[in-house]
């Protein structure tokens, strides 16, 4: 599976951005070969907002460029602040219960060597996911990497809030565990999943 990844910072106008995503933008997108589902995530407090969407093919993932690129810059008008763009490819997922609006969402960012990217893959579905899958309060995760770069995101839904902060600490271990690989983080994005489209 492939995605695209929207992230908006310094976010002046969460609620209209997100109304723009739901009224305008979801409509255009689900009209796109390829598209497998959409979901939305804030952090008021930093003024993030993030899109993600799933697409069957890298090629139409790409295709759906041109029709999208136009909504895009329409919707950065709505939210306010500045937009990046990064297309990944999923490496690992699963779902133990269907996130659903209101979940909570732990992001996190790494790279690493593009040559060392299936070893990581490999090392994180043996090691990392099953930890995480048994933790309380799980839901769903998602490993995603743009193996040209190196540069990937770990995305894991929680039931609630409580239950995301509750793995901080095994969260970080998990970090300093895999930082031996080679890889490198950045910092851990704590959101609210407020959108989900599973067409």
């Amino acid at each position: 599976m492939f995605t695209r990844l929207l992230t908006w910072t310094g976010v002046t106008n969460v609620e209209g951005g997100l109304d723009y995503v739901r009224n305008t933008a979801l409509p255009i997108v689900r009209q796109q070969k390829g598209y497998l589902g959409l979901s939305a995530s804030v952090d008021r407090q930093a003024g993030a907002l993030g899109v993600l969407s799933l697409w069957a093919t890298e090629a139409d993932r790409d295709a759906s460029d041109s029709a999208l690129a136009k909504v895009r810059d329409e919707g950065t008008e709505a939210i306010g602040g500045s937009l990046q763009v990064e297309r990944l490819e999923e490496v690992a997922g699963d779902v133990v219960k269907p996130p659903e609006a209101g979940c909570a969402l732990m992001v996190s960012q790494y790279s690493i060597d593009p040559a060392a990217v299936d070893d990581l893959i490999e090392f994180f579905r043996k090691d990392i996911a099953p930890q995480i899958k048994a933790a309380p309060g799980f839901c769903a995760l998602r490993n995603m990497v743009d193996r040209s770069t190196g540069s990937g995101y770990v995305g894991t839904v929680w039931e609630n809030k409580a239950a995301m902060e509750a793995q901080a600490d095994a969260a970080q271990k998990r970090r300093e565990a895999a930082s031996t690989r080679g890889v490198t983080f950045g910092p851990i994005s704590y959101r609210e999943l407020v959108l989900i489209d599973n067409p």
